[in-house]
């Protein structure tokens, strides 16, 4: 009869392997305002499953990053210089969902940009920094996403009856991205070979593209107060910082970390803002900025 004492698994061990840790959902911020990317890095990546592995200022460097990163999902802006997002939508959602987060709240725009592919809308001041997070995660699921404006407009479309060819015209399932780079009058661009992501493009020819009127814009191409609005509320440049990242629905200590600062510098900033704009809350400030407010008393200034 054996005396040897019965074997005892090591310690951890067990008859399961140990479950592999998920892997971080992978996202590149597209919006050529540097302020509302280092604001949106800073937001996503305080949290522990989502990690910003690229960032692009224009719609070229938005399908570059993609194509190299093969994130999970693109959060790209509509607005920017160069090639805009709407003119990149359709070879971005080939790569990777994308949920729209821009200021653009015009119909037309959210339509054009379902259209052609997008997975959501979302518009800046009209959802909180926790609505943000659920929408990433709920695209890269194939869950739509909608702040109020697109969905009013998706409504529209729904009530009034989709117009032919309205469907999503590109992305899984649907019909095969258009080559890249685009076709048209312009210069000759550099066809890449096979794996190698896209490095030129034509100017932007898509008709959404020119169907904005000309409005002041800021330095982030969003529509915003022309600068003689900005001279009449006296904003100085961090606090007009800050209040873009208001509006962009961002928490006190977000917009701490965003811009490097203390969260009491933040309320202090805060207090001259709704001072200056004649806001007594967030979305009266949020109204004022973006250009939405009827006329009003001055109200108070509490954070």
């Amino acid at each position: 009869m054996s005396t040897d004492p019965p074997s005892v698994p090591p310690r951890g061990g067990g008859p399961f392997p140990a479950l592999p840790e998920p892997q971080a959902l992978r996202v590149v911020v597209a919006d050529d305002n540097p302020v509302v990317r280092a604001g949106l890095t800073a937001l996503l990546t305080g949290r522990a499953d989502i990690e910003v592995v690229a960032e692009a200022a224009d719609g070229r460097q938005a399908v570059e990053a993609a194509a190299a990163h093969r994130p999970d999902v693109v959060l790209l802006d509509v607005r920017m210089p160069g090639v805009d997002g709407i003119s990149a939508l359709p070879y971005l959602v080939g790569l990777a969902p994308v949920l729209m987060l821009t200021y653009s709240r015009e119909s037309e725009i959210v339509r054009e940009a379902l259209r052609l592919g997008a997975g959501g809308y979302l518009v800046h001041g009209e959802f909180t920094a926790e609505q943000l997070v659920a929408a990433v995660r709920d695209v890269r699921e194939g869950r739509a996403h909608f702040t109020a404006t697109p969905a009013t407009a998706l409504l529209q479309q729904v009530r009034g009856g989709a117009a032919p060819g309205h469907g999503p015209a590109y992305g899984p399932g649907r019909g095969p991205a258009p080559e890249w780079p685009p076709a048209g009058p312009g210069p000759t661009a550099h066809r890449p070979g096979a794996g190698e992501p896209p490095t030129e493009y034509l100017q932007p020819q898509h008709p959404a593209s020119q169907m904005q009127p000309f409005v002041a814009q800021s330095s982030s191409g969003h529509s915003k107060p022309a600068p003689a609005d900005r001279a009449r509320h006296g904003l100085s440049r961090r606090e007009e910082e800050v209040m873009e990242l208001i509006a962009a629905g961002m928490s006190n200590q977000q917009i701490a970390a965003a811009c490097f600062i203390s969260e009491k510098t933040v309320k202090n900033h805060i207090n001259r803002i709704f001072a200056k704009l004649h806001a007594a809350s967030r979305s009266e400030a949020i109204a004022t900025w973006l250009g939405t407010a009827r006329n009003r008393t001055a109200g108070g200034h509490r954070d």
